[in-house]
């Protein structure tokens, strides 16, 4: 059984896009159609803009979306996925991709979750790290003891590999505790803020009213959603899981390994960059794994 998944923010590079726009009609519309509704010309900052531009919350999300999306769409006929999904923000490219959201309302929904997390990170300074070679248990322990400040797991990328979300003060004291109890490696991440973690609140309220109004259907396969890691067809349980997604960690490891218990032997990253067919190897190295970009 075949899998697709779909990359989240930190995926982007300069030039993403620009060859499948240059060498398919299709996907050239979608990109215009892109520009026109997001009101500026996101192209030309994923072909020839800098790493700065990109690092852009609100211009990362709906580059990567578009990204993942368009190459998608460009598949056609041979597009025929028995599960999905996406990472985060690439949960959006894979309900899209599977046919429960329509391209124009996942584009007005990423494009409204960056500016919403944007906002959120402008209000109270927030960070994450990422902890490598650590039990996840041990993780949340020292997460859980540091009463007088906000820190959390944010996402379960592999196993041994965790980021953590909080305030700059408790994410540097987690840090400090976890390199103390073992970790091979604590690396503070270049983020603009607390994503998946209670800091990201005024966003989870704000995206709440635009996911409700927007029309989701069933997908033509399950998606395996970050909140609770299980395959969900039913739209009011995917609304909810989506709604939840902004301020509840990615349980990547998760997913990964209850996709492969449901029967996929073989994943497929659609969109940029390769982070996730290389988490997936580390998930289970027996499983065959490839992207496209």
């Amino acid at each position: 059984m075949k899998a697709y998944v779909f990359p989240g923010q930190g995926a982007q590079f300069v030039g993403m896009g620009k060859e499948i726009y240059g060498s398919n009609p299709l996907a050239e519309e979608l990109f215009e159609k892109a520009n026109e509704s997001l009101g500026f010309r996101i192209t030309d900052l994923m072909f020839e803009g800098t790493d700065e531009d990109l690092k852009q919350t609100k211009v990362t999300q709906p580059a990567i979306f578009l990204h993942s999306v368009i190459l998608t769409q460009t598949l056609g006929e041979s597009f025929r996925p028995d599960m999905v999904a996406g990472h985060s923000l690439g949960e959006f490219s894979a309900l899209v991709a599977a046919g429960a959201l329509s391209f124009e309302d996942g584009l007005s929904l990423v494009a409204k979750r960056a500016q919403a997390m944007q906002k959120a990170c402008e209000v109270t300074p927030s960070t994450m790290a990422a902890i490598l070679g650590l039990p996840d248990a041990k993780v949340e322990e020292i997460c859980a003891a540091i009463a007088d400040d906000v820190v959390v797991p944010a996402n379960y990328n592999s196993p041994g590999q965790v980021v953590i979300s909080g305030s700059v003060s408790g994410v540097d004291k987690a840090c400090e505790q976890l390199s103390a109890a073992g970790a091979k490696r604590v690396l503070k991440l270049k983020v603009g803020g607390a994503f998946h973690s209670p800091f990201m609140e005024p966003a989870r309220e704000e995206l709440a009213a635009a996911i409700e109004s927007t029309a989701i259907g069933s997908p033509i396969c399950p998606i395996y959603q970050n909140v609770d890691a299980r395959p969900q067809t039913d739209p009011d349980t995917i609304k909810a899981n989506l709604i939840a997604q902004l301020t509840s960690p990615v349980r990547w490891t998760q997913i990964v390994e209850n996709m492969i218990t449901n029967g996929a032997t073989h994943f497929v990253e659609l969109g940029p960059g390769a982070v996730l067919q290389g988490l997936v190897k580390k998930v289970n190295a027996g499983v065959a794994v490839e992207g496209r970009q």
